[in-house]
C-alpha cells in the first residue's frame, strides 16, 4: 500500500467544515460528496472513537457492499482516523481472506486546521496498487464538491 494524501482549503469555519464532511447534522451532506467515488455512497454506524462503521454503496448491478471499519481516533474539529478491516458483501462481513488482505488494517485520515477564515482539510489514505490512479483522481474532485457544499451557504 501506498499512502497517498490529498489537500484543499474551504472558506469556512473548521466546525462547519467537520460537520458537513461526517455529515453529523445532515447524512446527505457526507452522501453528496462521496458521490464522486459511487453514487450510492451512504454510512451505517458511529463516527464516535472505537465505534464500527459501515461504508456503504451499491455497484452497477445492484448488489450492496462496501467497507467495514472502525473509528481509530476522532478529536472533534481536529483529526479523525477510519482503520478499514472488512468488505461488506450484501448484509455480510467478510473480515479475513484474500478479498481483506491486500488493504485490511489501512487508513483514512482526515485533518482539519483552521487559519482565519480558511480550514484546510489534510487527507492522507492507505492505497493500494490498483486504486492509486482511481484515488489520484476521484480524490481531488470529490474534496471540490466537498468545498462546494460547505461553502454554498
Amino acid at each position: 500500500m501506498e499512502k497517498k494524501q490529498y489537500t484543499i482549503e474551504i472558506n469556512a469555519p473548521v466546525e462547519k467544515v467537520f460537520d458537513t464532511m461526517l455529515g453529523l447534522s445532515d447524512k446527505s451532506t457526507y452522501e453528496q460528496w462521496t458521490a464522486l467515488f459511487n453514487p450510492t455512497s451512504t454510512f451505517e454506524g458511529s463516527w464516535e472513537k472505537d465505534q464500527k462503521i459501515h461504508f456503504i454503496g451499491t455497484d452497477d448491478k445492484g448488489n450492496r457492499g462496501g467497507m467495514v471499519a472502525r473509528i481509530a481516533e476522532n478529536i472533534p474539529n481536529q483529526f479523525i482516523s477510519i482503520q478499514h478491516y472488512g468488505i461488506l458483501d450484501g448484509d455480510k462481513e467478510i473480515t479475513s481472506g484474500p478479498q481483506v488482505e491486500q488493504w485490511a488494517g489501512g487508513h483514512e485520515n482526515y485533518r482539519f486546521e483552521e487559519t482565519g477564515e480558511i480550514t484546510r482539510v489534510i487527507v492522507e489514505v492507505d492505497v493500494t496498487d490498483d486504486h492509486l490512479d482511481y484515488f489520484d483522481s476521484t480524490y481531488p474532485k470529490a474534496l471540490e464538491k466537498l468545498k462546494q457544499i460547505v461553502e454554498v451557504d
